[in-house]
């Protein structure tokens, strides 16, 4: 029997993982990109255990030049004038739940993504953007136009097009927008050379570590990309961008240094090095209560019903966890199922995936304002409770009992550490998600399980 024909709106990174994990899953993939050419933009990407071990299952660090692939040791927490907070050790984490943290250029991470799934015999078809989607309840099925006038026929559509998403309306019934979170970034690439150059600088780039400097309404990210041959640099900042404007513009130069020139000396010498730059437009979606049109033929996957800000590193890590539960869900369903075992396994993958990203969103947006603290009582409070909940991760790694004082799980400033939200972010195993969300369903096809070896 053969698996079902699905159609992937958009080839981001998302749709892409999807493609890759339902054509393990045995169905038929097609993937629908609206750009003329197949391509990535950004700079650089976090990738975290919980995402990494996703990725290593579909084969894509095989893909990827060990040259271009850098994994981070640790993370410390500057304040804006370059005074150490706090830091975590991404050593034992990484043990713990079997992947390291990874950095990595988008570009590379997305071509890896491309190669796999074409090497899985999955099409991928560019300026193809979906124009209308219609359900036929009687066949069951979906007919997908596209600008160019064809329709093609699927018996599932997954909307994985990003932020601008077309795919939602067809799930709520109407048109609706993206939220404005009031952050923008300015993202630069800097060189290599040029950093190591600098003795001040050099250790940012050396040390294997992702640095971020907290201060008053803004804060930076640094990594090193492509084994230290250049540093990513994130500048997060009040959204000025015009009301009606597009989500990515060029930026000013000289208003970006100016923003930033009383802060930490490296970070001036930095943004000095700058020549251009982009600034980008922070949106997020707003929870919505489901994912799955009522015909069991369509489901939104990624930045299409997710997006975040990306202050847990994991925007892209959900899209991931999310590609790799659609997979697990529809394994062992076929074109010949009946309709209602469909609905059932997309039933479990909302059920995975809801609750979970809703959290990581909810999260993010506490973390906007934890990172962006005027100087004074907060914020002296906040790095404290930090500093505090670095000696509480110390006795968890110990194996001690953790003495909590007036601290509450959950609240750790330093957020992948275990008790701001590492403890579910961190060890997360789909196949174990998707097998329990199939036992809490008490008529939910046992065959279908069986067959998927859940």
């Amino acid at each position: 029997m053969s698996g079902l024909d699905i159609l992937i709106v958009g080839a981001g990174l998302g749709g892409l993982g999807a493609a890759i994990a339902l054509r393990l899953a045995g169905h038929n993939v097609t993937v629908l990109e609206s750009a003329q050419e197949i391509g990535e933009v950004g700079a650089g990407i976090q990738v975290l255990p919980n995402s990494s071990k996703v990725l290593q299952s579909w084969g894509i660090f095989d893909r990827i030049d060990p040259a271009r692939l850098c994994t981070t040791d640790a993370c410390n927490i500057l304040d804006w004038k370059g005074k150490l907070i706090s830091s975590m050790d991404f050593g034992p984490p990484a043990e713990k739940y079997g992947s390291p943290f990874y950095d990595l250029h988008r570009a590379d991470l997305h071509k890896a993504l491309f190669d796999r799934a074409v090497e899985l015999d999955a099409q991928v078809h560019v300026n193809s953007a979906v124009t209308d989607v219609r359900f036929d309840a009687e066949q069951n099925v979906a007919f997908v136009t596209t600008k160019d006038g064809k329709v093609r026929q699927a018996d599932l559509v997954v909307g994985a097009d990003g932020l601008h998403s077309q795919c939602r309306k067809f799930i709520l019934g109407k048109q609706d927008y993206p939220r404005r979170t009031g952050d923008m970034a300015y993202r630069l690439l800097l060189d290599g050379d040029e950093i190591r150059a600098d003795p001040d600088l050099r250790p940012i780039l050396e040390d294997r570590a992702v640095t971020y400097w907290y201060g008053p309404g803004a804060h930076v990210v640094t990594y090193a990309l492509r084994k230290t041959k250049m540093l990513n640099l994130v500048l997060l900042v009040p959204d000025d961008m015009p009301e009606d404007g597009p989500s990515t513009l060029e930026g000013e130069v000289e208003e970006m240094q100016n923003l930033f020139k009383e802060w930490d000396p490296r970070i001036v010498k930095m943004v000095a090095m700058c020549k251009s730059v982009l600034r980008w437009r922070l949106c997020i979606w707003d929870p919505i209560d489901t994912w799955v049109h009522p015909s069991g033929n369509m489901v939104l996957l990624g930045d299409s019903v997710h997006a975040t800000l990306p202050y847990l590193a994991s925007g892209a890590g959900m899209s991931f966890e999310d590609g790799a539960v659609l997979g697990l869900a529809l394994t062992g369903i076929k074109k010949t199922s009946p309709i209602e075992d469909r609905r059932k396994a997309l039933a479990v993958y909302e059920s995975c995936r809801l609750k979970r990203t809703n959290a990581i969103v909810t999260r993010g947006n506490v973390q906007q304002d934890l990172n962006h603290l005027d100087d004074g009582p907060e914020r002296d409070a906040r790095d404290e409770k930090m500093r505090a909940f670095a000696k509480l991760e110390e006795q968890h790694q110990q194996g001690k009992p953790v003495d909590w004082g007036t601290l509450k799980r959950g609240e750790d400033p330093l957020v992948w550490r275990t008790f701001g939200v590492g403890e579910w972010l961190l060890p997360y195993m789909p196949k174990e998600d998707v097998r329990q969300q199939w036992q809490k369903g008490a008529t939910i096809n046992a065959g279908t399980m069986e067959t998927a070896h859940l």
